[in-house]
């Protein structure tokens, strides 16, 4: 069965390994999840499941739960969740409406891909946004951290498409593969993945089985 659930980024920390190797960990909150709807090729076209992650007060999820999404909810007898989301299976027979998901799924030393929206930045210039060289900084350059040349003058005569430029820095979907799972601790809901994971602290992320588990 393959593995998967959505959960948030509670910050860094530092364990010892078994080995005593003192490495860096990520330690996110996930779950518990529960299965709001369950998609087959019969009736969709394809096999997911959609679960909901952060069960809300019934005066809350009245403010910031729009209709649609409240009989959805009803539908399937689930309480209302600020976060809903779909994750695709080739076969999803093991997965039943109202079924929790919890971390119990994974256990130490399993691989796992991460994925969630980096941190943004705003509008940033080539030298933040890329690692772009700047001018020089001595006093009448007056040429610091401008983009600089981007193309030859004569010949072609313009700037290719594709050309690193000033632009939105993060606020991207970015998914950080083959993760591996130091420790998971049941009854807190926490998993503890070695490395850093994309975006802020409390930003949602979703956690599933690596693809390219070695």
């Amino acid at each position: 069965m393959k593995k998967a659930i959505l959960g948030k980024k509670l910050g860094m920390t530092q364990v010892f390994l078994e080995d005593g190797t003192l490495a860096p960990v990520t330690v996110i909150q996930a779950g518990p999840c529960t299965v709001v709807q369950k998609k087959t090729i019969e009736s969709d076209g394809y096999e997911s499941v959609q679960v909901c992650f952060e069960t809300l007060p019934e005066n809350r999820a009245k403010k910031i739960v729009n209709k649609p999404k409240q009989g959805h909810f009803k539908k399937a007898g689930v309480a209302p969740a600020r976060y809903l989301k779909e994750f695709r299976f080739e076969d999803s027979s093991s997965y039943e409406v109202g079924q929790t998901l919890s971390v119990s799924q994974f256990s130490k030393g399993d691989r796992i891909d991460v994925t969630g929206t980096s941190k943004g930045h705003g509008f940033t210039g080539v030298i933040q946004r890329y690692g772009f060289g700047r001018g020089p900084m001595s006093h009448g350059s007056k040429y610091h951290r401008g983009v600089g040349a981007l193309s030859a003058g004569s010949n072609p005569s313009k700037v290719h498409k594709g050309r690193p430029l000033p632009g939105q820095h993060g606020n991207k979907r970015v998914t950080i593969q083959n993760l591996e799972v130091v420790d998971v601790d049941e009854d807190r809901n926490l998993i503890l993945v070695r490395g850093s994971v994309p975006g802020p602290n409390n930003g949602l992320l979703s956690v599933r089985n690596a693809v390219k588990a070695k």
